[in-house]
């Protein structure tokens, strides 16, 4: 079965505080890991009001120092503004702290608006190197060599499985090449994710890390009692989608009844593209969903993301979903 894993933008809700975000993460990774749940991966975005995890190797920390035992990971750091080498010392020191336990999901986007990303890079050709970057930043991992003039320390002869994270045909291509697992951004930029798939599996050359293709997708996965309560708590990401392509990017917003009904055309059509991998509903439709996804795609993992405005909702969405799972499991 379809192994299950959680994303977190580290949502700050309106009226809330970037503390009492934090805070909800390590709780939601501490269910997570109760429930069974594979990973638990954290994301790089800046100049957002409404995400806490803009310096996502420190959240990182702060939750796999509250857990024991799940995975806890970057769904991504954004490469381009970073130097390889710091990257890697930073995730060496997570490896040193937490063995066994550190992920390394790797984008090429900036993560923000072009304005930040001057602020961020300097430079935004950066992009461009993205892939020698990723070979420089993996080779930073390989036990020192006799005569290195630049080590990562810690860093070196560390296990930090690398991912490439992408939401188009380059990522696909590069995570092939390399051997590299493959996580695509399915959750908001679903329309290459099927010629993708079939780039990175057609393509694929095996490497020291990985003997054949593995991918994981991301999913909004809003699961509650009813329908109509899940359709509910689904309005808060709606409606910051709307916000964010409107440019008024802003804190989550808390539900709304019927949100969609007096969307203008141009909004929902914007919706549907961007949220169509979206399984909304009850424990039923929920597992349905779930296993039309699984069946279409192919999917070795699924990383779920679910950006409720209220915590204790959110916590239950995920406990459904992996009441959900177990059954489908049973049944499988």
């Amino acid at each position: 079965m379809t192994d299950l894993s959680v994303l977190d933008l580290s949502p700050i809700a309106q009226g809330s505080t970037a503390s009492q975000s934090l805070a909800n993460s390590l709780d939601l990774a501490r269910h997570a890991e109760r429930l069974g749940y594979k990973r638990y991966w954290l994301a790089e975005h800046h100049n957002m009001p409404g995400i806490a995890s803009a310096a996502t190797s420190v959240v990182i920390a702060h939750v796999a120092a509250g857990t024991k035992t799940i995975r806890v990971g970057a769904g991504g750091i954004m490469l381009p503004n970073h130097a390889p080498l710091v990257i890697a010392e930073q995730f060496g020191t997570l490896a040193a702290l937490f063995p066994g336990r550190i992920d390394l999901g790797l984008g090429r986007a900036p993560g923000t608006d072009m304005l930040t990303a001057r602020a961020l890079r300097r430079n935004l050709e950066s992009a461009d190197n993205f892939p020698q970057d990723v070979i420089e930043l993996m080779g930073y991992f390989q036990p020192a060599e006799e005569g290195q003039r630049i080590r990562a320390v810690p860093g070196e002869g560390q296990t930090v499985p690398v991912w490439i994270l992408g939401s188009s045909l380059y990522g696909a291509q590069l995570a092939a090449l390399l051997g590299l697992p493959y996580a695509f951004a399915s959750h908001f930029a679903p329309a290459e994710l099927d010629h993708a798939l079939e780039v990175y599996r057609t393509r694929f050359q095996p490497s020291a890390q990985l003997d054949k293709p593995y991918v994981m997708l991301g999913l909004n996965v809003f699961a509650a009692p009813t329908d109509a309560e899940a359709k509910l708590l689904f309005s808060s990401l709606q409606q910051a989608f709307v916000n964010l392509r409107s440019s008024r990017p802003g804190q989550l917003p808390p539900p709304v009844e019927n949100y969609d009904r007096d969307l203008d055309s141009v909004a929902k059509t914007m919706l549907a593209q961007a949220l169509s991998c979206a399984v909304v509903g009850s424990p039923e439709t929920v597992r349905q969903g779930i296993d039309a996804f699984i069946r279409r795609t192919g999917a070795d993992e699924l990383m779920v993301t679910a950006q409720c405005f209220d915590h204790a909702a959110r916590v239950r969405s995920f406990e459904i979903l992996a009441d959900v799972h177990k059954s489908m499991s049973k049944a499988a």
